[in-house]
């Protein structure tokens, strides 16, 4: 993970910024789910066309900016690739055990 980030991407928020309702709102929706439960489940940063999610690429962005401005997940470029991370230590500080319990429920597969 890279310790700044990339002066191209906008929106990150502090963790004091963090709130429960910004969390909540974001991950509704369950592309959003399946972003983070896959950069949960891997032990690197993932870019973002190499997600398995089933919608467009503007539709995509979209999802990411959604994750960035709620504090969940960080990006930042290599090279030409957007990198993506789940913000894990912000998420617990903010929101103790949401993430994890999340991550815990069974998720209806996407139609």
């Amino acid at each position: 993970m890279t310790a700044g980030t990339d002066n191209r991407i906008t929106g990150h928020i502090e963790t004091d910024e963090i709130t429960a309702q910004g969390l909540l709102d974001a991950l509704v929706d369950p592309v959003r789910r399946s972003i983070v439960r896959q950069l949960a489940a891997s032990d690197h940063d993932i870019a973002c066309g190499t997600f398995d999610i089933s919608v467009s690429r503007s539709t995509g962005t979209h999802h990411f900016k959604v994750l960035r401005h709620a504090g969940i997940i960080r990006q930042y470029y290599v090279g030409t690739s957007k990198m993506n991370t789940l913000r894990r230590a912000d998420l617990e500080s903010a929101a103790p055990g949401l993430i994890k319990a999340v991550l815990a429920t069974r998720e209806q597969p996407i139609k």
